[in-house]
């Protein structure tokens, strides 16, 4: 449904894009994530129309961003992170406006408004003035823009922004079952939303695209450098702390506690070798100490994006 080719941004000497390629299949979400400045809205303001890339291209659903723009509009559904709203109209008159500027048939108008209502949750606050909305309703009024006219594809930017946690559930769902028949790019920077929305991430980092993969997958490639929690005793905590840093395996060795029977707990950051466990085990055989628990923490989304937007290799 979206095909990237080689596209970059330049505003100035700032370069925004560089040379960012990808696919999106129909039923496909897909979870765009990357740091403040990323390039992120930048390349979705690309494949909405909003503005132009300077080198590359884009086919959404078949036609060129550049060629035949109005088509791609026609059928995408985009929601930017500042909805883009009337705030002096209120919400069954904007619907109204939205349904009108998108074409929809005046029999379909009432079917689709009436829809969106319920899908986005507006049934409380549909006669009143958006202005006067909070910003989690201005947010499900804005995602009722973007689905009105039943797009093929949806673009969303921070959707659940300003959403309690009972509403971003069901917009989450929401978007997984629209993702069932239809293409979604979701962009936030809630992570474990990512995880549980998400068949596949792209990670765009200082405008170039870093990584790539099922969130699952991403987590595998850290296998090893992730975070592992032991409680050794057989020596003072200083003795233990100092071999431990000094092992070519150990990043980071955080001391947490020592009980009053000897036991000392500590927090240990691998490297980008493998098998952190079984070396810190070894370790603890060799150096004649009590291992009394070891603890490996799995990788996860947050681990690998800080991680990648930080400059290590997956």
């Amino acid at each position: 449904m979206i095909e990237v080719r080689h596209l970059s941004k330049n505003f100035g000497s700032t370069v925004a894009v560089k040379d960012v390629s990808f696919d999106v299949s129909r039923g496909e979400v897909l979870g765009f994530l990357g740091p403040n400045g990323a390039g992120k809205s930048t390349t979705m303001r690309i494949l909405t129309g909003y503005i132009p890339p300077t080198e590359g291209t884009a086919r959404v659903a078949g036609h060129d961003i550049l060629e035949d723009s109005l088509s791609v509009r026609r059928r995408i559904g985009y929601l930017p992170e500042w909805a883009p709203l009337y705030g002096d109209m209120e919400v069954i008159d904007f619907l109204r406006f939205i349904a009108d500027i998108r074409d929809i048939p005046p029999g379909e108008t009432r079917e689709r408004i009436a829809r969106m209502v319920k899908v986005c949750g507006l049934e409380k606050v549909v006669g009143r003035v958006i202005h006067h909305l909070s910003r989690g309703y201005r947010q499900r009024v804005g995602l009722a823009q973007a689905m009105i006219h039943d797009p093929d594809i949806l673009i969303l930017d921070e959707p659940t922004s300003g959403l309690d946690p009972n509403q971003i559930i069901e917009i989450r769902e929401l978007i997984k079952e629209i993702g069932r028949d239809k293409t979604v790019i979701l962009s936030t920077h809630i992570l474990p939303e990512v995880s549980q929305t998400c068949g596949r991430v792209l990670i765009i980092n200082e405008g170039s695209l870093i990584a790539s993969g099922a969130p699952e997958e991403l987590a595998r490639r850290f296998e090893g450098r992730g975070i592992v929690q032991i409680a050794v005793r057989g020596a003072p905590r200083e003795t233990i702390e100092t071999k431990l840093a000094a092992a070519p395996f150990v990043d980071a060795v955080r001391s947490l506690h020592s009980t009053g029977d000897g036991l000392h707990h500590f927090t240990i950051q691998g490297t980008e070798t493998g098998g952190l466990g079984e070396k810190l085990f070894r370790l603890a055989v060799e150096s004649s100490w009590t291992l009394a628990e070891l603890h490996v923490e799995a990788a996860t989304l947050e681990d690998v994006f800080r991680r990648l937007t930080r400059g290590e290799n997956a």
